[in-house]
């Protein structure tokens, strides 16, 4: 089982994303999750199709100018069942596509809240809602290991290829476990690891800022969640995103070893 790292090594993950997302943002960059985001190399969630990640036309309709970066590796909101008057929270929100999403869903009776560790990100993201005229949205500067968010005011959890990212995930878990309502359910796309990524991968900062070598064992994550106090655990793979994960680092072979998949759970 992967350990976590100390405090000053996690640290100094929290401090490579910080920098590497803040300067996809302010570059304004169409990107991807992939080491490639950034010298041109890439093919962009957006390039590969919203519909290959699961977004309808309904769901991009009418979002604000800039709110898709291409950082994502799924549509979490297509597994979440939201409903109207919910409070939604989403981990490591970006630019604010899925917020965006959520907010739509959830109606002006519910709530969206985003969480991002990347002032950049967090004024975007404010920007974009102002300038669409959000008032059922909340973006928040934190880390998910940490949420700025109270106990069990949370329906439903959100996230898009960023846990895997946290040099801690068994907090992340454990914090999402407190700001859940009993009864609220996590509805996450992540990159996870389907076999053991050999340390060549492991040890390149490059493809952990990059959502690849970051990613925990399928059972890994299974075990986490349940540790956390998690009932009806899903972790559903889907071997197609090997198609698009390779193109975000094809020297390296990594989609041999990872792919997206959507993961679902209910605090009892």
């Amino acid at each position: 089982m992967t350990t976590a790292p100390n405090t000053t090594e996690q640290d100094a993950v929290r401090n490579a994303v910080r920098d590497r997302y803040g300067a996809i943002v302010r570059e304004e960059a169409e990107s991807c999750c992939g080491p490639g985001c950034c010298s041109g190399g890439h093919v962009s969630p957006a390039a590969v199709g919203a519909a290959t990640l699961g977004y309808t036309a309904d769901d991009i309709a009418d979002l604000p100018e800039g709110a898709d970066l291409g950082l994502g590796c799924g549509n979490p909101t297509a597994i979440a069942a939201l409903k109207p008057g919910e409070t939604v929270l989403d981990l490591g929100s970006g630019a604010g596509i899925d917020c965006f999403i959520a907010a739509k869903r959830v109606g002006p009776s519910g709530k969206a809240i985003g969480i991002d560790m990347t002032p950049d990100m967090i004024t975007q993201s404010r920007a974009h809602a102002a300038k669409a005229g959000f008032t059922n949205v909340d973006f928040r500067l934190g880390e998910i290991e940490a949420m700025p968010v109270a106990d069990g005011t949370v329906d439903v959890i959100l996230s898009n290829c960023v846990i895997n990212l946290s040099p801690d995930k068994p907090r992340v878990f454990a914090e999402s476990f407190r700001a859940l309502k009993r009864g609220g359910r996590l509805a996450i796309s992540d990159i996870v690891a389907t076999d053991e990524i050999p340390d060549k991968i492991r040890k390149e900062l490059e493809l952990l800022t990059g959502c690849i070598s970051g990613a925990a064992r399928v059972e890994e994550l299974k075990a986490m969640l349940k540790d956390a106090g998690f009932n009806n655990i899903v972790v559903d793979v889907d071997e197609k995103s090997r198609d698009f994960i390779k193109d975000w680092s094809p020297e390296s072979g990594a989609h041999y070893y990872v792919t997206s998949a959507k993961i679902t759970a209910t605090k009892p």
